[in-house]
């Protein structure tokens, strides 16, 4: 236990080297194993070996002589016939003479050509073997030919280690360290092929001869990758902002929660994390930091092909790739949805080879609890009674694992088809997406069906272009309680149950205990509820494209999106809740709607004049939001029978008791948008856009519309002609950026006065309900703006083998909205909202991609990413609001501690611990505090007020890094995705509430009753509190994803042309000395790393998949 405590801190220092000499040592390591992986050395067959094989097949001793020695065999199967049967018996003999011994009684030459031994039919006439007619010796020379020649590179400089393949075969081999290869060939007129990572794949007709040399260009690809960025595309090397791509085939693989899991780990600065293992929750993403104060929200804006969206209502099996554009100025064209930064989502397209084509994808996975709370068990409950630690009267007669009865082996299963065809001038995609995933809980659930078809038409010669799409997805979920999800107060009560009750009474009732103040079966709960919410999220979608003239494309979107969503809610007569209260029975239902609609306009001129290339770009975008929801509840019903399908039967509705809500909310966005791109003979790049944008959210001020500006400007330095004579370097590019984003807060309205209805009051005979002020106005509210400068450095070296990134920025969020109390009157309203706040952030970013090895049967790619982040309060005051105090208190312990559990302070990091501090335990178990003088003070003597709280930790990780292997050998692949967070701390709310010993009607932590500090148990007069005891140490290292894949190429089947099938498994294992469940907790908002007692433990997941193509 000792060891697992110290692991952190041995991660921590290994972290505290900077990340300059983490990549340093990456870089310098990758280019060691990156030459190293293309060295050769001439085949040594002098070497000595034992060998021992009593009629083997001689392609198994060939195979095993590679295997311990640097030799590498080529031969043509049907010139040599392998399968034949040797023996040998070698004992420190040299691999010459072992051949000498094998191959000359089966008339087989061999030639040493660099590091291969190329093996070949002897040709022979000698009678006693048995004379070749000409039939046969025809056949023999046809298998004899060796094809030799030289690959170099635009330099002319040899290249080894490329990869030389006879097409439509398995015959190849490697080029040596000089780039000189030799391979045996069946005939003159087939067709080789030359492959290597940097260079374009070249396919060179034999034509009867015996030597082939080439000269390999440099891959181009690489140059004109095109990334998606706002409004449209642009090759990477003229990107000037933070701009970073994940494609399919690097997505995390599993039962993913939602599209955002997919890339844990990928991306540097990009913190995602997935606290619940409900199937119905998502993944928290937090871009660069916290951006503000009032719980606006945080998550970064989703654009899904064009429009904006949820990563939740996007099939994850159905993407393509996705762009993250993380710096102000690659967000800044997206305005006051971009403060946070932008997720670009590009789902699967009907492609450019216009054939048709069926492919499918599907897997099945199972779920084990990740982590588990060493609870007290029945044997502890009467081993302590035994010992008069506790009373005889709590020993109940059984013994249960609550958690165990209430979770089941989960079985989830998702399938994907997707349908390809058409041509050039009209083609569609058509996509099928069913997921059905169980929880780890019985009866957790979530279902969704998603049907997508995508229709493209080009008509007059291409001018005119059109596409057409439709989404439909249908949803559902179990509920245990009246909310979004499965409630996670069902997991609370596994844990603190008595394990000694029964699960049923002797009546065959749920075992209860009514007295017990939020104390339930959790199986009655689950079966003594009904809960489903469904939804169907429908999406049309059109775009036009037209070409009036050379380089002027003018675009047209449109998209009409509706999400429907019922809530139905039911709890039974002998539901605990019902009981308890007198309700006699409950029931909710509840109906949401959101349509949304956008246009956008767009017109884009391109031109290139000699060294000169520039875009301009301008454009309109008007979205609307409509927004209703309806929900009421009732009680006492007649009976059970009808759920929450029958509202209205019950009593409650008909008295008055029960409370009806409706609402309904129209928002709108209006922008407009330009930028202009301009490039000089692939050297100088420049970037200018400007966003005018105008929302509903500030209705009433004098300044609805804001203006967020960006500028980003780069140079490519390896195209200077200083940097043409050198063979390492093949991009380098340094780039810098400034952009100014808006935030939308939360509430509508904020510029007007707000009058809302209150409670009745009894007045002249009468019930009279209230009307009061609810909201001071303020006219001069604006937005509040980020400000963000970045700074990078992209680079690529060795052809590709190493590439990556550098940033580092700085953000500073103005203006930002804060309540301040105000006297009322003259105020209408105790507090008024104002734009005084200053936040600012910092952080560097790092992304390293090195190709270690490359051979033609094997293959090893690494990336690692690494992040810091600060986080900090500047400012919370201007000349007219000023606040009482520089700081506010945040965040909740919950019930029965009832206390704030972060500060929020100017001049210091956001999320900050603070309560008391203990020091040390006195023998008779009670805490001894830090006192305001710094000395110890004793339990008895402690104030426990607010002057006598500190700052205990904090609760955003400092650091991130993410480390991603792939490893390929011929057919199989192997990916394994490591990734981590350092230097921050969690609240263990678990610990919190179930190590104290003194309220014994709930089952506690064994830990409970070991001795603090190795001095004393805590005492049973000790209350529930805060402090600094249960703040730890969150570091971790987790190794999350890892997939074992087998690939079959090229099949001859009439209806298969490829498979792949693949386990995996996910949440694999980590390295923490956090005791608490999981230490990836929530990140997002004021108070971060607060570990909920009610959360739904986290999975680890174990999946088998396959992938099919027609």
């Amino acid at each position: 236990m000792q060891t697992k405590r110290q692991l952190p801190k041995i991660v921590w220092k290994i972290m505290k080297i900077s990340a300059l000499q983490i990549s340093i040592v990456l870089l310098f390591g990758g280019i060691a194993l990156a030459n190293h992986s293309y060295s050769y050395a001439q085949a040594d067959l002098s070497k000595k070996v034992t060998l021992q094989f009593d009629n083997q097949q001689l392609h198994v001793v060939l195979s095993q002589i590679e295997k311990i020695t640097n030799i590498k065999f080529s031969y043509i199967p049907q010139a040599i016939l392998p399968e034949r049967k040797v023996s040998v018996h070698a004992d420190n003999k040299a691999v010459e003479d072992i051949l000498q011994t094998i191959l000359h009684p089966l008339n087989i030459n061999y030639e040493v050509v660099g590091s291969q031994v190329v093996l070949s039919k002897r040709i022979t006439d000698d009678s006693s073997n048995g004379k070749m007619d000409a039939n046969t010796l025809a056949s023999v020379n046809a298998y004899a030919i060796t094809i030799t020649g030289t690959v170099t590179d635009e330099n002319g400089n040899g290249l080894p280690g490329v990869s030389v393949s006879l097409k439509g075969t398995t015959t190849g081999t490697s080029t040596d360290k000089d780039g000189k290869y030799s391979l045996a060939i069946p005939s003159e007129n087939g067709t080789l092929v030359f492959s290597f990572i940097g260079y374009t794949t070249e396919e060179i007709a034999i034509n009867n001869r015996n030597v082939v040399d080439i000269k390999l260009v440099p891959d181009i690809k690489a140059l004109s990758e095109v990334v998606v960025v706002g409004y449209g595309t642009q090759r990477r090397v003229e990107v000037t902002s933070a701009v970073q791509t994940v494609k399919a085939e690097n997505f995390v693989k599993g039962p993913v929660l939602d599209a955002g899991q997919l890339l844990q780990g990928k991306v540097a600065g990009l913190s995602i994390t997935a606290p619940s293992g409900d199937p119905t929750s998502g993944s928290q993403i937090l871009l660069r930091g916290n951006t503000t104060l009032l719980g606006a929200n945080s998550n970064p804006l989703v654009i899904i092909d064009g429009i904006p969206g949820d990563l939740k209502t996007v099939s994850p099996e159905d993407i393509e790739s996705i762009d993250v554009l993380k710096d102000g100025s690659a967000a800044a064209i997206y305005g006051t949805r971009g403060t946070n930064g932008v997720i670009l989502v590009t789902t699967r397209r009907a492609g450019a080879n216009f054939t048709n084509s069926v492919e499918y994808s599907g897997y099945v996975s199972t779920q084990t609890i990740a982590r588990k709370l060493d609870m007290l068990t029945a044997a502890d409950y009467r081993s302590q009674i035994a010992s008069g630690q506790r009373d005889a009267s709590w020993d109940l007669g059984s013994s249960t694992d609550w958690l165990k009865e209430s979770t089941q082996t989960p079985i989830s299963h998702v399938h994907n088809i997707t349908f390809r065809g058409g041509n050039n001038t009209t083609n569609y995609l058509a996509n099928v997406n069913y997921r059905s995933l169980q929880g780890i809980f019985k009866k957790s659930n979530n279902e969704t069906f998603t049907g997508r078809i995508d229709i493209n038409h080009s008509m007059f010669n291409d001018k005119v272009k059109l596409n057409m799409g439709i989404l439909n997805a249908n949803n559902k979920y179990t509920t245990t309680g009246d909310g979004f999800s499965f409630s996670g107060y069902t997991y609370r009560q596994t844990l603190i149950q008595n394990p000694t009750a029964p699960v049923k009474d002797s009546t065959g009732h749920w075992f209860e205990q009514p007295s017990l103040f939020n104390y339930e079966n959790p199986l009655g709960r689950i079966y003594e509820s009904d809960g489903e919410n469904s939804s169907q999220n429908t999406r049309l979608n059109a775009s036009l494209t037209f070409n009036p003239i050379k380089d002027l494309k003018l675009s047209a979107l449109v998209s009409y999106t509706k999400f429907n969503e019922n809530r139905g809610y039911a709890e039974t007569k002998n539901h605990i809740s019902t009981l308890r209260d007198g309700k006699n029975g409950y029931a909710s239902v509840g109906a949401s709607s959101n349509v949304s609609k956008l246009m956008e306009l767009t017109a884009q001129y391109s031109k290139e004049i000699n060294n000169h290339k520039f875009t301009i770009l301008g454009g309109y975008s008007y979205q609307d939001n409509m927004y209703t929801n309806f929900w009421m509840q009732n009680w006492d019903f007649p009976t059970d029978r009808f759920s929450y399908n029958n509202i209205g039967i019950g009593n409650a509705l008909k008295t008055g008791l029960a409370p009806e809500f409706s609402t309904k909310t129209l928002t709108n966005l209006i922008g407009f948008f330009g930028r202009l791109t301009y490039n000089y003979n692939e050297k100088y790049l420049l970037m200018v856009s400007l966003r005018h944008e105008a929302a509903s959210q500030l209705y009433g001020t004098k300044q609805p519309w804001g203006n967020f500006p960006a500028v980003s400007a780069g140079w490519r330095i390896s195209s200077e002609p200083f940097m043409r004579n050198q063979n390492v370097i093949d991009e380098l590019k340094l780039r810098a950026g400034y952009g100014v984003t808006g935030t939308q807060p939360s509430d509508l309205f904020l510029g007007v006065a707000i009058l809302s209805y209150g409670n009745y009051v009894y007045s002249d005979g009468k019930w009279i309900q209230t009307l009061g002020p609810s909201q001071n106005p303020n006219p001069n509210l604006r937005w509040e703006e980020k400000h963000e400068s970045n700074i990078g450095i992209d680079y690529s070296l060795l052809k590709g083998k190493i590439s990556g990134s550098v940033d580092y920025y700085i953000r500073r969020i103005n203006g930002l909205l804060y309540d301040f109390q105000v006297p009322s009157p003259p105020n209408l309203y105790p507090s008024t909202r104002a734009n005084v706040g200053i936040m600012e952030n910092k952080g560097l970013e790092v992304m390293l991609n090195i190709t270690p090895v490359q051979t033609q049967d094997f293959q090893w790619t690494t990336s690692f990413n690494f992040s810091t982040n600060t986080n900090k309060l500047v400012s919370l005051s201007n000349d007219i609001y000023k606040t009482t105090n520089n700081y506010f208190t945040t965040g909740s312990t919950g019930e029965p501690i009832q206390t704030f559990t972060n500060i929020v302070t100017v001049g210091k990091n956001i999320g900050d611990f603070y309560g008391f501090k203990v020091v040390d335990i006195s023998e008779d178990g009670k805490w001894i505090y830090e006192g305001r003088d710094g000395k110890p003070v004793a339990y008895d003597d402690f104030q426990h007020a607010f002057e006598d709280k500190k700052v205990l930790g904090n609760g955003l990780p400092k650091f991130y890094a993410g480390w991603n292997n792939n490893f390929r050998y011929k057919n199989f692949d192997v990916s394994v995705t490591m990734r981590g967070a350092f230097k921050y701390q969690i609240l263990n709310f678990q610990r919190m509430y179930y190590e104290n010993t003194g309220l014994q009607q709930y089952n506690r932590l064994k830990s409970a009753y070991d001795k603090v500090y190795g001095k004393a148990v805590l005492s049973t007069s000790m209350p529930l509190e805060f402090n600094s005891h249960y703040v730890e140490n969150g570091d971790f290292w987790k190794i999350d994803n890892i997939i074992l894949g087998y690939n079959i190429r090229n099949l001859s089947n009439k209806y298969i042309h490829s498979a792949r099938v693949y386990v995996s498994t996910l949440n694999t294992f980590i390295i923490t000395g956090y005791k608490g469940i999981d230490p990836e907790v929530n990140r997002l908002g004021l108070n971060p790393g607060n570990d909920d007692r009610d959360k739904y433990p986290t999975t680890r997941t174990f999946t088998v998949g396959v992938n099919l193509n027609f």
